[in-house]
């Protein structure tokens, strides 16, 4: 009798990252001065290098970071907050063209941002005289994974194209596709400490390693051959287009020397994966970010930085022969001694000040 084949455990699925056109137009003359936005933005590029920085303005009901240079998608204007980054433009159409923010979508689920930003504008008395249409969606599902014994053979895929990325011999990303789908299958864990230091899906998944995630970025051409283009088609119809992808588009098999592929058995994530997504009705599952433990998981990462860096004073301290050891307190001391030489204390005030907005906004 055969033993029981244990699935991977699912820790988390929904949206990760949501792109969408929106066509509004003001009611009378609205309250979006663009001549006065693009003029700050001008001076925001014409400054120098180092004071190039973005520059917080409240619009509306929401504060923004104005970025001194418009966007590669042809919108003279960028704005950006924890929640969302706008680009918009008085004579481009359509004038608005979001991008909602990974930690935003987890935070509030998909048509919450979305009804977030239709309140802002609002509150300029901007209305939307057509429907929205979602540009991409990429739909992420993360799995609890202590070992990966699957290569790039063991995918079946309609994507003609594959990529792998690897690190110290080991393969962290699979990927399958360039344009219209793209697959993903990746350390989640280790991306997050390599690249996008999203902490915070830490305490959404209750652990910090063995994480993997199945991604699948979709842009506008498959969405519309599921009728998805507004929100309301992607809380119907999200079921649907995974299906499609999981089961018809790309699978994870268990090679045994069969010349048919496809014929080959679902590795046992797939058929995790494939049962999730059979109860698929909605978005996905709805986990709200904390963003204290986001703040606190930060602060741990800065004093491991600092730690490192006293170690280096201390190694330094007896390479000079100063010391033939040096404790903590006194490498502590020493640094305190080199941060009050560069201290100044009015930049100090305004360099924090700064900072608060920055993180307030998203922009850390």
């Amino acid at each position: 009798m055969e033993a029981a084949v244990i699935l991977p455990k699912l820790l988390l699925h929904g949206v990760d990252t949501l792109q969408c056109s929106y066509y509004l137009r003001p009611r009378g003359h609205g309250q979006i001065d663009f001549v006065h936005l693009t003029t700050e933005r001008e001076r925001l590029r014409l400054a120098r290098r180092q004071d190039r920085v973005p520059k917080p303005i409240k619009l509306g009901n929401l504060e923004f970071m104005l970025a001194p240079s418009g966007s590669a998608n042809g919108y003279p204007l960028v704005l950006r907050n924890a929640d969302f980054q706008i680009e918009m433009g008085e004579f481009v159409n359509p004038p608005f063209f979001v991008t909602f923010r990974s930690e935003a979508l987890w935070r509030e689920s998909a048509f919450g941002v979305h009804q977030k930003f239709l309140e802002w504008a609002a509150s300029l008395d901007y209305f939307p005289h057509q429907d929205e249409t979602i540009a991409r969606v990429d739909f992420s599902f993360d799995f609890d994974l202590p070992r990966v014994d699957f290569d790039e053979n063991a995918f079946v895929s309609l994507s003609s194209k594959d990529s792998q990325y690897r690190e110290n011999g080991r393969v962290q990303t699979f990927t399958f596709g360039k344009s219209n789908v793209v697959l993903r299958v990746y350390d989640k864990v280790a991306e997050i400490s390599q690249q996008s230091d999203k902490v915070w899906f830490y305490e959404l998944w209750g652990q910090s390693e063995n994480v993997w995630r199945v991604e699948w970025q979709v842009r506008k051409s498959i969405l519309r051959r599921f009728g998805i283009t507004t929100f309301a088609d992607l809380q119907d119809q999200s079921g649907d287009i995974l299906r499609y992808l999981a089961t018809e588009h790309d699978s994870l098999r268990l090679p045994n020397g069969d010349s048919n592929r496809s014929r080959w058995p679902l590795h046992p994530l797939w058929e995790s994966l494939q049962a999730c997504i059979r109860n698929i009705d909605g978005l996905g599952v709805y986990r709200v970010v904390d963003a204290g433990a986001a703040l606190r998981e930060r602060k741990m990462r800065i004093a491991i930085s600092v730690y490192g860096y006293l170690k280096r004073l201390a190694a330094i301290e007896r390479i000079q022969g100063k010391s033939d050891s040096i404790s903590i307190e006194k490498a502590f001391r020493d640094l305190e001694l080199k941060v009050r030489q560069v201290h100044d204390p009015l930049c100090w005030m305004i360099d924090v000040d700064r900072r608060v907005k920055e993180i307030e906004l998203g922009q850390w």
